[in-house]
């Protein structure tokens, strides 16, 4: 395959090592395993314009990209536009998409893994036809984001103390809003504390993220109006990956969603893998099944396939 890697140097773990031997190493693995290969290091700022215009080249396969849950979600959206393939070398934070894809944690085992791995098809979702690999989210998330945004930090651990810091400012100050629905046939209105909707729902896991990515569903959560107990309580239970067991927490497994806010305020916002951006009014979200290419290790697509038989059968 012909492929090109981008790593993003403002990532996290990326911060910490030689960019220049990493480079190198990744280019003699890939080489190795037989593929056209050449690894790229660039800035935050200029990564996802780079794999723009590597995407539309005739002659690229795929893109490998090593950075944040940002820089991963940038890139799969690239691949997916493109119909290209994407290899994720997890050097952020929290790393879900890779979690979910099982691509190894530490940034030198992925390169192998995905050197000598083999392409798989996942699922994946849109809002208002903006794609997504994680989650949409509105209410809880979205003020917390906005809180840790408004603290200065330039390392992963004081990334982590801004998010516990935010967490604790929402816990005493949870939003409260209005959301109407229409999902499976169902339309209704609620009061709510917060609304989520995951590309594939989520796994019984402390960081939300989904087992697997190839259900053809979404998860769609909202939470009941909370007070600052509750909030605390909804956040042991993530901690447990015991969401759904929450009495305030509503589950639905639709394969679309339409939200309407109907008192959407001015600088509402909403947070679609981990960015801040506007809420708008009316949000229509859809899962997209199997229409994402990815590189995963060599012989999960065939697992994949053969659990999903299992579950059709059973």
């Amino acid at each position: 395959m012909k492929l090109i890697g981008f790593f993003n140097r403002d990532g996290g773990t990326f911060r910490t090592i030689d960019m220049e031997a990493y480079e190198r190493h990744a280019e003699a693995v890939f080489r190795e395993a037989g593929h056209d290969f050449d690894a790229i290091v660039f800035s935050g700022k200029e990564i996802v314009p780079a794999m723009e215009r590597a995407a539309r080249r005739d002659d690229i396969d795929g893109i490998v990209a090593g950075g944040g849950d940002g820089t991963i979600s940038a890139a799969a959206s690239i691949a997916w536009k493109n119909g290209v393939a994407l290899g994720v070398v997890p050097a952020g934070t929290m790393n879900l998409f890779a979690r979910s894809l099982r691509v190894p944690l530490d940034i030198w085992q992925a390169l192998e893994t995905l050197a000598f791995g083999e392409i798989d098809h996942v699922d994946i979702a849109s809002a208002n036809g903006r794609p997504f690999i994680h989650q949409f989210s509105a209410g809880l998330h979205a003020r917390m984001v906005r809180y840790r945004n408004a603290y200065t930090y330039r390392s992963r651990i004081g990334k982590m103390n801004a998010s516990l810091r935010a967490a604790f400012g929402v816990v005493l100050n949870p939003p409260e809003f209005d959301v109407e629905f229409e999902a499976v046939g169902i339309r209704d209105r609620r009061r709510v504390s917060a609304v989520s909707v995951s590309n594939n729902p989520f796994g019984q896991n402390a960081l939300l993220y989904a087992d697997n990515l190839n259900s053809g569903e979404l998860g769609f959560y909202t939470a009941n109006p909370l007070r600052p107990l509750g909030v605390a309580r909804l956040a042991i239970d993530m901690l447990r990956g015991r969401v759904r067991e929450n009495v305030n927490v509503m589950v639905m497994h639709p394969a679309e969603v339409h939200l309407h806010f109907p008192k959407l305020r001015a600088k509402a916002n909403c947070v679609m893998d981990g960015e801040l951006l506007p809420l708008a009014r009316d949000v229509a979200l859809k899962l997209h099944p199997g229409e994402l290419k990815v590189l995963v290790k060599e012989g999960m697509a065939a697992q994949v396939d053969q659990a999903e038989r299992r579950e059709s059968t059973s």
